[in-house]
């Protein structure tokens, strides 16, 4: 069995699967945990891990930062 490791927090679902799609589009399985035991009758969102196979940790950091770091429009 591959051992699963986080790669980044999400902020709430909608972002957590914008995550999950990006690092398929690299090529990169992911999966979405919650990162805080939660009550699932509560109405809010709760933040959720991004987990990867241990061997893409540093791929898929590499591609999260790539995808959303802001262009440097100063030069």
């Amino acid at each position: 069995m591959t051992r699963l490791v986080q790669v980044t927090l999400a902020g709430d679902v909608a972002e957590g699967e914008e995550l999950v799609e990006l690092l398929a589009a690299a090529g990169i399985e992911s999966h979405l945990e919650p990162a805080i035991e939660h009550d699932p009758d509560a109405l809010d969102d709760p933040p959720l891990k991004v987990l990867v196979a241990e061997s893409d940790v540093d791929e898929a950091r590499d591609a999260i930062e790539a995808l959303t770091e802001p262009d440097d429009l100063e030069e």
